[in-house]
């Protein structure tokens, strides 16, 4: 059993501990609620934009020579994943459960496959188990701009446009709520408007009713193909940009709550050990009485 000096020191030492795990899940449940509020300003407006996307590509006309990043390859031998994941640990099991999915996902996949790793976490583990990462963004902020993440649609894009890549597909954490979220993996390119299933913006968009697009028409200037020339590529950053956020919020909420419990585990170990210690302490005051009794007794007989 430990001595009462050596407990005083445990105890002491996960006091501190458990002040800088509640100071950190302090920190990242702001953070996590802050970007909560910036995925969920973002949805309607990426649904909107959806549509408009769909709406313009079903126009007459606009179909018989396709936008680039709207046709699908006819045969897909190279695919591309952009993995999102965190700079940091210290959020659970966060950056473990996405790269494991995405293995699987690149497992599943009948095609070559290489990887742009957006976060240190998912670059450095892919790169340690042997994967392709042709190109890695840590320099994301915690508050990004769509233009903080341009570059890393524009790489893909690029990429699918010149042939390098037949296809494209994003793996992010989908944030549910502060306690709860999933990873997911879907496809980037090419723009699929009338399946929801792949899109990174499946969530809010299947809500959107687009029932009677293809009947509608509306007098668009400049055209409509001119038109998506401009937007399917400000689509595709809209979509990395959202999904982006959706990992950003996954990964302060996972970390706020694994500090969380490290803060409440650090509490149960102190009483834990703080019974120990009383234990040790009874122990040897027990045995000093008993050393003491028994020397006076000692003398006792001597006399």
């Amino acid at each position: 059993m430990a001595t009462e000096r050596e407990l005083n020191k445990r105890i002491k030492s996960i006091k501190n501990i458990s002040q800088v795990t509640s100071a950190l899940a302090a920190v990242s449940a702001s953070k996590a609620n802050k970007a909560q509020r910036q995925v969920e300003a973002t949805r309607d407006y990426a649904g909107k934009a959806f549509e408009i996307l769909n709406n313009l590509a079903s126009q007459p006309g606009v179909g018989q020579t396709g936008h680039p990043l709207l046709t699908a390859k006819a045969e897909i031998k190279k695919v591309a994943l952009i993995l999102v994941t965190g700079n940091r640990g210290l959020a659970g099991a966060y950056n473990s459960n996405m790269v494991g999915y995405a293995e699987r996902f690149i497992r599943a996949i009948d095609a070559e496959v290489e990887v742009i790793a957006v976060g240190r976490k998912g670059r450095d583990l892919m790169i340690r188990r042997g994967y392709n990462v042709v190109a890695s963004f840590d320099n994301i902020p915690d508050s990004p701009s769509i233009l903080d993440v341009t570059p890393i649609s524009q790489v893909v894009t690029d990429d699918f446009l010149s042939d390098k890549v037949d296809q494209v597909f994003i793996g992010y954490t989908d944030f549910i709520n502060l306690i709860a979220r999933r990873p997911a993996v879907k496809q980037l390119l090419p723009l699929k408007p009338t399946d929801f299933s792949d899109m990174a913006v499946a969530e809010y968009v299947s809500n959107v009713d687009l029932s009677g697009v293809s009947d509608r028409v509306y007098s668009y200037e400049p055209g409509p193909a001119d038109l998506l020339d401009v937007i399917v590529p400000r689509f595709t950053d809209l979509q990395v940009y959202q999904s982006v956020l959706e990992a950003q919020a996954s990964e302060h909420s996972a970390r706020y709550v694994a500090m969380n419990n490290a803060t409440d585990n650090a509490a149960e170990l102190i009483e834990i050990l703080t019974l120990d210690r009383n234990k040790a302490r009874q122990t040897a005051i027990t045995s000093e009485i008993l050393d003491i009794v028994g020397g006076a007794e000692a003398l006792a007989q001597n006399r």
